[in-house]
């Protein structure tokens, strides 16, 4: 990578972070409304698919606020959870939410790119990232980060948001997203750019077809996905190989 084209990156995670930071006091609320709830559903099917062992170790990427760390602590109470997110707001907002939910022995938080994972080879059973690659400016080197910190037989779990395939439901869900998503969102959080945003993003993200290929490059083997709620979302799934080291 050129000294140009690091700038360009630490430039466009600047912004982001900028941007998640200015909305982390009212972002768990407007999941909630935004996605009608769904947003638990989804997150709660993600975790099932790591097949996380009883007292296995899962690492969270772009954790947030924590709820895909604290979905895990609730499903496996014997787990350790390690979350890691470049929003300082977001990780404080989730460590209080730890906190409360007590769970603070089992669920570490700390600030750290996806690119540069501060683990060592081969340190956790699963790994799974929720809404948060497309946010990620080198996302492919998130993806090999995943799999470096994965043991082999480890699995990793991208939860994204996607298009749906059906013409009439794809229609009625572009219209919301674009149109009455940022008004809402805008409203609640007092920063429209941020919801104007999301469904940008999520338009310039890879269909769910070249995301798998993507973690096949990567090195993840048996790659597969399902979609949910109509198309709304998709959960990728792949496996690290023996030989995967």
């Amino acid at each position: 990578m050129s000294h140009q084209q690091r700038d360009s990156v630490a430039e466009q995670r600047a912004a982001v972070e900028r941007m998640f930071s200015a909305i982390a006091p009212r972002y768990d609320f407007l999941n909630r409304v935004l996605s009608a709830g769904r947003d638990r559903v989804w997150r709660r099917e993600a975790i099932r698919a790591t097949r996380l062992p009883a007292a296995g170790r899962l690492l969270d990427v772009c954790t947030g606020t924590a709820d895909m760390a604290l979905e895990a602590g609730r499903q496996c109470p014997a787990a350790t959870i390690a979350g890691v997110d470049f929003s300082a707001a977001m990780i404080g907002l989730g460590r209080r939410k730890v906190a409360g939910a007590h769970l603070a022995d089992r669920i570490h938080l700390s600030v750290a790119p996806a690119e540069a994972l501060p683990f060592a080879d081969q340190a956790f059973d699963g790994a799974t990232v929720a809404f948060g690659l497309r946010n990620v400016p080198d996302r492919r080197q998130a993806l090999a980060e995943m799999l470096r910190v994965l043991k082999p037989g480890g699995r990793a779990v991208v939860l994204e948001f996607t298009t749906p395939p059906g013409r009439l439901f794809r229609r009625i869900y572009l219209w919301y997203f674009h149109r009455v998503l940022p008004v809402i969102g805008g409203f609640v959080s007092g920063h429209r750019s941020a919801y104007a945003y999301l469904p940008a993003s999520v338009r310039d993200f890879p269909p769910p077809s070249e995301l798998a290929a993507w973690m096949v490059e990567a090195g993840f083997r048996d790659v597969s996905y399902r979609l949910l709620t109509g198309g709304i979302v998709a959960i990728h799934v792949g496996i690290k190989g023996s030989s995967s080291l």
